[in-house]
């Protein structure tokens, strides 16, 4: 077999990732899946993942910022992501829970867990190899979980837009409460030592701030033809 054709096979067998990273706000949740339903493809919500750990922890009487226990929390957590959107956790049903505002504080100190990212980094690969790839978003997608995605996209908004986003599905928050933990959240991802959210050198950044999502998916679409 000639190097060129080992290097074809190799990426054959390589599964179909599309990276879409981004800041809370900056509609990647709605845009992945409709890329997904679009294409015809999985999708998996990476931060569902760490909001888990974050609502077992709680739930548990666990400390976040005890880094010890909730690592060994996220290693024997039984996690269950279905394709219509519900979540799993240990055998209970957090698909609302863990979206709540008291995970939602909590979530960006166990995500900076390295133990933890450890973890679901293990665990979101062998979901892409199990399903033979899928549209993947979070915030180290494309750079640290999938470095080789065969698309990586960042979608950014202003942060005034991310927070009135945010503000409508929170409806028991103020917009000045959820712009102050948004502008909490971002400095946390941005500036923790392991795996911070940052644009890959090869990504497209899309200002999300002014489309509508089947803009931002018929961009994306573009992108892979």
């Amino acid at each position: 077999m000639t190097e060129s054709s080992v290097s074809d096979h190799e990426d054959a067998a390589r599964p179909r990732i599309i990276a879409i990273d981004g800041p809370a706000g900056s509609g990647k949740s709605t845009v992945a899946r409709a890329v997904a339903a679009r294409i015809g493809i999985p999708y998996l919500d990476t931060g569902a993942m760490y909001r888990s750990v974050a609502f077992a922890a709680l739930r548990s009487g666990v400390d976040p910022e005890d880094a010890d226990l909730v690592a060994n929390l996220a290693r024997d957590l039984v996690l269950t992501m279905h394709p219509d959107g519900t979540v799993i956790v240990d055998g209970f049903d957090a698909t609302i829970e863990i979206r709540g505002p008291e995970v939602t504080r909590a979530v960006s100190i166990v995500a900076a867990n390295p133990a933890v990212r450890s973890e679901m980094r293990s665990r979101q690969r062998e979901w892409a190899t199990e399903h033979g790839g899928g549209v993947m978003e979070g915030r180290d997608i494309g750079t640290v979980v999938f470095p080789d995605a065969r698309l990586k996209v960042y979608l950014d908004a202003s942060p005034e837009i991310r927070a009135a986003r945010r503000s409508k599905e929170v409806a028991d928050l103020s917009y000045e409460a959820v712009a102050s933990d948004l502008a909490r959240r971002d400095a946390l991802d941005q500036n923790r030592t392991h795996d911070p959210l940052a644009v890959s050198e090869d990504a497209c950044v899309i200002d999300t701030s002014h489309l509508g999502v089947d803009e931002i998916v018929d961009r994306i679409l573009e992108l892979m033809t």
